[in-house]
């Protein structure tokens, strides 16, 4: 393995601009994040209802492609947006959104906290949050440490830990109900090098699934006294085909990464 194949997205490659994460998304490192990302949005989503479905952020990528619920969009800054805001003031109705989904969002804005505080107002009881980040137990942040500012995404995003982010979601009444680890390979730029890890992305979620390099999880927003009882069927059906259950660490205080 040559040095280039690991280091060379270190310098910029946009005409001296820093790279933004829906440019990244269009190199070989950054296909293949998602096309592991999409497949776990496509479990989390497909099986939601209700009446509302919004996007937050990379308008160009349509994270809620699997999900049936009528009417959904697509808010962010950038072009192509169907509603310009920004993630932490969106221009909704309290309790108005059945799904929500923030794609890397958190680690893309100065305030992630408040972010999902946004989000809680908006989501109605029983309403589900699908967010991906990248992993801070891993490759991947180790890359990020060695990384030129200048570079731009995904290398100069604030990666926000598993941990803090359950934490701040329980302090907001939501409660994890799945998630899933994914991308063991290490962070290569060339698609070849990424080719020849399939081996390790079968030995990575079975033996170390903390550490891969990405994470996507899915939270409910619970109301005190509120639960929206399913049809049983309904139930059966989402047990089967979402998300695997987060895995619980022991001591995890002694184990604390941000």
């Amino acid at each position: 393995m040559d040095r280039q194949s690991f280091v060379s997205d270190s310098v910029p490659k946009y005409n001296g601009a820093r790279r933004t994460l829906a440019q990244w998304f269009g190199t070989a490192q950054g296909q293949y994040v998602l096309a592991w990302e999409r497949s776990q949005f496509d479990l989390a989503t497909e099986d939601v209802f209700g009446f509302r479905a919004a996007q937050a952020g990379l308008p160009g990528i349509d994270f809620l492609r699997q999900n049936r619920i009528p009417y959904r969009f697509v808010l962010a800054l950038e072009p192509g947006a169907a509603v310009t805001a920004d993630a932490l003031q969106l221009p909704l109705a309290g309790q108005s959104i059945d799904l929500l989904a923030l794609p890397h969002v958190l680690e893309f804005h100065n305030h992630p906290d408040q972010v999902l505080r946004e989000a809680e107002r908006v989501l109605r009881p029983e309403g589900q949050l699908v967010i991906s980040g990248f992993n801070t137990l891993s490759l991947w942040r180790l890359r990020q440490m060695f990384a030129a500012h200048a570079a731009g995404a995904p290398w100069d995003a604030r990666f926000v830990g598993l941990l803090r982010l359950r934490d701040w979601l329980r302090l907001l009444g939501f409660e994890l109900n799945g998630g899933r680890f994914g991308c063991y390979a290490p962070p290569f730029v060339a698609a070849e090098w990424l080719a020849r890890c399939a081996v390790v992305e079968q030995a990575g979620a079975r033996w170390w699934p903390h550490l891969g390099g990405v994470y996507v999880v899915r939270a409910v927003k619970r109301v005190h006294g509120m639960r929206l009882v399913t049809p049983a069927w309904r139930r059966e059906r989402a047990r089967r085909r979402a998300l695997a259950a987060m895995p619980q660490r022991n001591g995890s205080a002694k184990h604390r990464h941000d």
